[in-house]
């Protein structure tokens, strides 16, 4: 059965992050300045970023006023119907600086806690990714239509396409290069693309068969998780948990556990 909520809220996801994807890839000026740092010099917030937020923290307010709100360049609204909105307005903000072409719009929305509808729009890339709880992933891009997304059949360990980010603060990143060394005899290779969000999507397409990464907020992964798990991928954390700043892994059944205690192993989730 349809929740006809969960379809207005998809609605008003695809409407926002597609308007916010709009005006980043149209409204970029060549000379983007840096209007703010994030966690450290390297981690930059662009003008950008905050006008794709205020899109859309002003579009949702306007169709539901009372939910509530969660975004990466400030946002928070408690809110009263029980739906809260996770939002990351510029997802890949490195890339997006340097002009390159990997960087989403990711928006999710909450009911009661738990995550029911995902959108991450990649506009670079001409494509968009949506999730409802229960009712499967899909896509829209260089294919006619919409098209469902599904997982790749797991490979050996050794065969499988791993994608991974690394963090701002060098000292983190440092020892995230000390478990990429370790991982990667251990795999056919590792990636690393810059959006979590697409990262997540691109799992869920088929063109990864793993994907971890330690430092990212609730805002990285939200929507991305949900459409991976809707296409038939695993997500988590550290073992028996949910994805954290610990830690957040993602892979094909048959890649996400063997990963996940690699990962364990490594000391991933620490210094």
């Amino acid at each position: 059965m349809i929740d006809p909520l969960h379809s207005e809220l998809l609605a008003i996801a695809l409407e926002a992050a597609r308007r916010a994807g709009d005006l980043l890839r149209d409204g970029r000026p060549a000379d983007l300045a840096v209007a703010a740092t994030k966690s450290s010099p390297i981690d930059v917030v662009t003008e950008m970023d905050i006008a794709a937020e205020k899109l859309i923290t002003t579009l949702v307010a306007d169709r539901r006023p009372h939910d509530g709100y969660l975004g990466e360049e400030g946002a928070l609204t408690e809110g009263t119907s029980g739906v809260r909105w996770v939002v990351d307005p510029l997802d890949g903000t490195v890339n997006y600086l340097y002009g390159l072409p990997t960087w989403s719009v990711s928006v999710a929305a909450e009911q009661d806690g738990e995550t029911v509808v995902g959108v991450v729009v990649a506009p670079m890339r001409g494509e968009t990714f949506h999730a409802v709880r229960g009712r499967g992933a899909w896509a829209s891009g260089a294919w006619a239509g919409e098209r469902r997304l599904a997982c790749r059949p797991a490979p050996p360990l050794d065969q499988a396409l791993v994608s991974t980010g690394f963090n701002y603060v060098t000292d983190v990143r440092a020892h995230q290069a000390e478990v990429a060394a370790k991982l990667i005899p251990q795999l056919r290779d590792i990636r690393r693309g810059g959006s979590a969000a697409v990262d997540l999507c691109d799992l869920a397409a088929g063109r990864l068969d793993g994907y971890y990464e330690r430092g990212l907020n609730a805002w990285d992964w939200a929507a991305g998780d949900l459409i991976a798990r809707e296409a038939g991928a695993l997500t988590g954390g550290r073992p028996a948990e949910r994805p954290s700043r610990d830690l957040t892994v993602a892979g094909t059944p048959g890649v996400f556990e063997p990963l996940q205690q690699l990962l364990e192993d490594y000391g991933a989730w620490h210094d």
